[in-house]
């Protein structure tokens, strides 16, 4: 394939927001995960160490918590100060203890050096209790809530600039669901209490592809807003754990930016699209494991709806089709960072995360190295591009049909602070190797660094890398220059750097 770049117009510049990341409390995201006071891997605060560094060298920018769905049963207040309220979270069936709470939430943030990101209860919870948190974590020193962040330890403001109301309201499965008129009144009212408590946060809400739900939100609240937000898990297996083969995940980037493309529409049509972007905060190829909790039938024993989430720790479910999926959407959102300036891999720990915690380290999973990739490697500027000679061949979907799917997705960007450029190059096909010509005009050095693995199905566990980075420098750049693309593979072309 051949790929060329039109240097004459101006690129936009995408958000470092797009690489963010999304933690709730769900099996063993936070505790066990995150936040494992006693082990001797975590500090004085309970913090695992190894993980924040992980999460540190992927430069995390922001961390959506606490939910998810964990969030529409979840009362802040019962998690904060001295005396916590333990609590029994209707979402996944469990009792939280509320050690981990809003405070231990910003220490994390603190120490990955990310921008916190909360979700609020618009489950159970009320207008007031959202505007009660940001007054907690944003007002100096006036009202009861501020104070007692102050009386606890706390005197500094925590500056909490972005706030999301409400998670997937709209679906059947969520505590405290909502009708689209109705989510639209209590959008408004909640967005006009916090903004009046603290008129600088950002502002999201719950959405989805939905015209009749986007229009009553954004018809009650679009002045208020300056997100709004969309969730997608390609492969859905909640209550089954049936991963999609290799194949089959390769058919599902075919139409991956079908809900940006809808929700810009959207935007775009109500003339919102310059006060209004996309969070794309929660995303993954696979949903997680939770089966009988979520449909009619609930599961009456703890081994039928409990036991099994431990299945989401099985590290070889986790392979390069995970990492060529996550690269896949990540150049979906580079190409649209005009409308999409964030989005949250869900979640960063544990379950589907690019990390996996056991009592003695942690594992790397394949998407991790994605994520390394493009936030050490890749530019903050994303040029006009495009290819010829896009070759491609049938592949077999989940629903069992063939489809005919282009095998190379490739993204040119190049630098604020410098002159070169860097390609994210990624090579879907399962077996065979393919070529990407280089026809635009650039000078230097070339470096490549190379996610692969000994076969499709290559995963990462304790003692076991199937999945690592290799690099190696071809020479230095010549127009039309030819680059081997190993199958399976997510790639970063550095040139000039």
């Amino acid at each position: 394939m051949k790929i060329y770049v039109n240097a004459e117009k101006t690129p936009l510049a995408r958000d470092p927001m797009i690489y963010g990341h999304f933690i709730e409390h769900f099996h063993r995201q936070i505790y066990g995960g995150v936040y494992d006071p006693g082990n001797p891997l975590s500090d004085e605060a309970g913090l695992r160490q190894d993980v924040l560094k992980a999460m540190r060298d992927i430069r995390v920018p922001v961390l959506r918590w606490p939910g998810g769905c964990f969030v529409s049963a979840y009362h802040w207040k019962n998690g904060v100060g001295k005396e916590r309220i333990p609590h029994y979270d209707k979402a996944w069936r469990v009792e939280d203890p509320n050690t981990f709470g809003t405070d231990e939430y910003v220490d994390l943030c603190r120490k990955i050096g990310c921008e916190p990101y909360i979700c609020t209860n618009a489950g159970t919870g009320t207008a007031e209790e959202m505007s009660d948190w940001v007054e907690y974590c944003n007002l100096d020193h006036e009202g009861q809530y501020a104070r007692q962040r102050i009386a606890g330890g706390h005197p500094e403001p925590y500056g909490v600039k972005y706030w999301s109301i409400g998670n997937e309201n709209y679906g059947y499965w969520e505590i405290g669901a909502k009708a689209a008129q109705e989510w639209g009144r209590l959008t408004a009212e909640a967005a006009k209490m916090m903004r009046r408590t603290d008129p600088s946060v950002q502002l999201s809400a719950a959405a989805l592809t939905d015209p009749v739900w986007n229009m009553n939100l954004l018809q009650n609240c679009g002045q208020y807003l300056k997100w709004i937000s969309i969730h997608d898990y390609w492969d859905p297996i909640h209550e089954t754990n049936d991963a999609a083969d290799y194949e089959a995940c390769m058919v599902y980037t075919k139409d991956i930016g079908k809900s940006v493309r809808k929700v810009r529409g959207l935007l775009e049509a109500l003339g919102l699209e310059k006060q209004i972007s996309i969070a794309y905060d929660e995303w993954n190829l696979r949903q997680w494991y939770h089966p009988n909790i979520m449909e009619l039938y609930q599961g009456l024993t703890k081994e039928e709806y409990l036991k099994p989430r431990d299945d989401n720790d099985i590290n070889s479910s986790y392979t390069m089709a995970d990492a060529v999926f996550t690269a896949c959407f990540l150049n979906m959102c580079n190409r649209n960072c005009d409308i999409v300036r964030m989005a949250n891999f869900s979640p960063i720990v544990n379950t589907r995360g690019c990390i996996f915690t056991y009592p003695e380290g942690i594992v790397l999973r394949s998407t991790y190295y994605v994520f390394y990739l493009y936030v050490n490697y890749l530019g903050d500027l994303i040029p006009d591009s495009w290819t010829k000679e896009q070759p491609s061949a049938l592949l077999r979907g989940a629903d069992g049909q063939e489809e005919e799917l282009e095998l190379l997705d490739v993204l040119v960007t190049a630098f604020t602070e410098g002159p070169g450029y860097a390609i994210a190059a990624v090579n879907k096909d399962p077996e065979k190797e393919q070529k990407l010509e280089l026809h635009f005009d650039a000078a230097g050095p070339v470096h490549i660094y190379s996610l692969c693995g000994d076969s499709k199905d290559a995963y990462n566990d304790v003692e076991h890398t199937g999945a690592s980075i290799e690099e190696w420098s071809p020479g230095s750049f010549s127009y039309g220059m030819r680059v081997t693309l190993k199958p399976h593979s997510v790639n970063i072309i550095q040139i000039g750097r």
